[in-house]
């Protein structure tokens, strides 16, 4: 059984400012390594041993922090965990996507340049799969919340999903040749921790 772990990077300016932010390379707010520093420590305690981290600034420098907490685990950067390309919604906030499209916007996507959801969960079902095939047991992905949101809909479909993936937050899985089943959601625990 694989045990994997996903982990939102922490906040950016553009997540305060709710903007799209998609494949555009935003680094971390101070607010979002103060995050990372905290998941860190919680990541710590437990028997991760890789990390995988979405080459995006935001995803990167989150991974960066939790691999300094945890020496001695590798760090890899794949592709495959960027998030998902949002066209020309990039950089746009609600307010911006209503007044440029209207309220429907939504029904645009595909015209607007926005990866297919399908596309996405190709890409991070072939890195689960190669996943599966290496020797540790316990691997640790930081990436982005579309892409743990749409990934999550397609590896364990029963799952009741939230809203939005919360910065940091981690979210487990555990592979298993049958089935794959959540075992902790959408998690910010080491934020409230004193």
């Amino acid at each position: 059984m694989k045990r994997i772990g996903f982990v939102r990077h922490g906040v950016t300016t553009w997540n305060q400012e709710r903007k799209w932010q998609g494949h555009s390379d935003i680094p971390l707010a101070p607010e979002g390594i103060a995050e990372a520093e905290k998941a860190a420590v919680r990541l710590a305690d437990e028997d991760w041993e890789i990390i995988y981290a979405s080459p995006l600034k935001r995803a990167l420098r989150t991974a960066e922090i939790i691999s300094k907490e945890n020496p001695g685990i590798p760090l890899v950067t794949d592709d495959r965990l960027v998030e998902v390309y949002g066209g020309q919604l990039e950089g746009t906030t609600e307010q911006d996507r209503v007044e440029r499209w209207g309220s429907e916007w939504r029904s645009l996507l595909p015209s607007l340049g926005m990866e297919p959801d399908e596309d996405m969960v190709a890409r991070g079902v072939e890195l689960l799969e190669e996943i599966r095939k290496r020797p540790e047991e316990n691997v640790l992905l930081v990436t982005h919340g579309g892409f743990i949101r749409r990934l999550l809909q397609a590896v364990v479909p029963d799952l009741e999903q939230s809203d939005r993936i919360l910065n940091t937050s981690v979210t487990v899985v555990e592979m298993q040749d049958d089935r794959n089943l959540c075992t902790l959601y959408n998690c910010t625990k080491h934020l409230s921790d004193a």
